[in-house]
């Protein structure tokens, strides 16, 4: 389920507007990326092992009244952000394959959402990750046929690689790619989707080790589609007009590669959409329950969030870019996931004989100075005007 985080429509359209605008250029981006999310995915999942509580829920309990709330106001900013984002590549994806409005597409989406909630609601955790999981194979199929066909040069891809950036645009398209890839919800999520799994008995030293591979595994997987989108989009749409935006790659990868792989494209883009959607109104629950100790019905929840997704696809705004600023909000919100997330692996007081080694404490927190650092060269690029 965390793992659906890094493969919505956000990174679709993060990593196609790369691809069709640089190339091969900011391939680095992700690797860099999805390195970063492994650790920070399993750092969030211990956390939740050791302690039987999820990270909303530490954090809220260390937290006066004033600034708890603050601070859960900007963790709904970021679910906020998710469920735009989802919402509007579902209806994109809709309008691809069926040439449904997008108004209409977006309420679609946020109904089906609806129903994989009440599955949630009503069969427990598990049927809900099985529907999820199913969800994730075809996204996976999805974007990854195209490969089987695009002309990729691997040696360009491989010199992708090479750290460096061209431009004030590209620093934005980075801190899109870096958020939609570690993304705030997915950090407050895991450690929750683990809290009742937990135990502090012999087995936690197993269940550590199971956990660990389980994330390297979901997040691998994740990486290569991502890789693949930016891939497929360097390799088809590097240089031909009009192919930064969600409908243009659409037709161009149509056009140069045949229908099927079009058709192929939209069914994972929507898949995308319906399971992370999804996840995010989930996010945003545990979000609520840990900070502020409130629960509301998941479907409810949905209906609420859906609104401003839909008013955004009512007056028109252009899709692709409201997927890709969405993003650019998501990165910003990390650090407010991420530093709480190491303090607390590090405190000895909450995890015990499990409190992050040297080593791992220092990767932790180069990774925290690293996502820092870009959300201020994308600020101090933006209020430059580049």
């Amino acid at each position: 389920m965390a793992a659906v985080a890094y493969v919505d429509p956000g990174n679709v359209a993060a990593n196609v507007t790369a691809g069709a605008r640089y190339g091969y250029l900011l391939v680095w981006v992700l690797v860099c990326a999805n390195t970063m999310a492994v650790l920070v995915q399993y750092l969030s999942a211990r956390l939740g092992l050791v302690t039987g509580r999820s990270l909303p829920e530490l954090v809220g309990d260390r937290l006066r009244r004033g600034p708890r709330l603050a601070y859960w106001a900007q963790a709904e900013l970021v679910a906020a952000a998710t469920d735009l984002a989802e919402v509007i590549g579902g209806a994109l994806a809709l309008r691809l394959l069926f040439g449904v409005p997008l108004l209409i597409g977006g309420a679609i989406v946020g109904l089906v959402s609806m129903g994989l909630l009440a599955v949630q609601s009503r069969g427990g955790q598990r049927p809900f990750e099985l529907v999820i999981i199913g969800l994730l194979v075809v996204v996976s199929a999805g974007f990854l046929v195209g490969l089987l066909v695009a002309p990729v040069s691997w040696s360009q891809a491989a010199d992708g690689l090479v750290p460096r950036l061209a431009g004030a645009d590209t620093v934005l398209l980075a801190a899109s790619m870096l958020g939609a890839t570690v993304m705030p919800h997915a950090i407050y999520l895991h450690s929750s989707l683990v809290r009742d799994r937990g135990t502090r008995g012999a087995q936690l030293p197993r269940l550590l080790q199971a956990t660990r591979w389980d994330v390297v595994g979901s997040l691998v997987l994740a990486g290569t589609v991502n890789l693949a989108m930016l891939v497929l989009a360097a390799a088809a749409l590097h240089g031909v007009g009009g192919t930064d935006t969600i409908d243009g790659a659409h037709a161009a990868i149509e056009s140069a590669l045949g229908p099927t792989v079009g058709v192929a494209f939209g069914i994972g883009l929507l898949a995308s959409g319906f399971a992370s959607t999804s996840v995010g109104a989930y996010a945003g629950a545990e979000i609520m329950a840990g900070l502020l100790r409130v629960r509301i019905p998941l479907p409810v929840r949905r209906a609420v969030t859906l609104v401003p997704a839909l008013v955004l696809l009512a007056v028109g705004v252009d899709p692709t870019w409201a997927l890709v600023l969405s993003q650019v909000l998501l990165s910003l919100g990390i650090p407010f996931a991420l530093v709480p997330l190491v303090r607390l692996n590090t405190d000895p007081d909450v995890m015990g004989q499990h409190t992050a080694s040297t080593r791992l404490r220092v990767a932790s927190w180069t990774v925290v100075v690293a996502i820092v650092a870009l959300n201020v060269a994308l600020v101090v690029t933006t209020l430059l005007g580049g």
